[in-house]
């Protein structure tokens, strides 16, 4: 279903004024706005564009966020949904730079330290209901907890490519009978031209 930007817009600065913590925590409550109260797609479509915000370089939640807005409006959607998101975070950290020096620091503030412990919660919840639901039997638990593990192990660049490819590979080996029943089905990615699309994805790769 198609939409206005200024539907997108105002949906998203809605999340943008009330969703603390950081990329992780804002994917639930993507997950729970758009597609638990407001519908606008359905599980296995958002957990095709989590899957591919994880996969590029930046804070998952900007790459959902934007893949959602083109979901719902097209590319000025997906402009619509960073700015409505972004907006409040930029505003709020720029009246606190511009006012760290005037309170004399907060780096020791006990306010501070609650909003951390805070945001521990938030984020542990967070990825509690995304666990239950993009990981719901055996086979894609197990694969979660190996990449979890070897992106401890090797915490640089070059481990989380590794645990991509491997999870990749893995999928196809482990997974195919999920890919099977999916077939048919329209596909997540946003329908836009197909050579901008080779050529963002070759852009991608060089600049990786």
């Amino acid at each position: 279903m198609t939409a206005s930007p200024r539907e997108v817009f105002f949906a998203f600065l809605k999340m943008g004024l009330t969703s603390f913590g950081g990329p992780v925590a804002h994917i639930g409550y993507f997950r729970e706005e758009f597609v638990g109260k407001r519908r606008w797609l359905d599980e296995a479509t958002y957990a095709e564009y989590v899957a591919i915000g994880q996969f590029l370089p930046g804070p998952a939640s900007s790459q959902v966020g934007l893949a959602v807005g083109a979901h719902r409006a097209g590319i000025p959607g997906s402009l619509a949904a960073w700015l409505g998101f972004t907006l409040p975070s930029a505003v709020l950290m720029i009246a606190l730079g511009l006012g760290l020096g005037a309170l004399g620091g907060l780096q020791d503030h006990a306010a501070l330290h609650g909003l951390k412990l805070v945001a521990v919660a938030v984020v542990a919840q967070a990825l509690w209901q995304m666990a239950t639901r993009l990981c719901p039997d055996r086979r894609r638990a197990t694969l979660a907890v190996v990449a979890a593990i070897m992106v401890l192990l090797l915490p640089k660049t070059g481990g989380q490519l590794i645990a991509m490819a491997a999870g990749a590979l893995a999928g196809v080996i482990f997974l195919r009978d999920l890919a099977d029943e999916s077939q048919g089905q329209q596909s997540a990615v946003y329908a836009g031209d197909r050579r901008v699309g080779a050529m963002a994805l070759g852009a991608f790769f060089l600049l990786l």
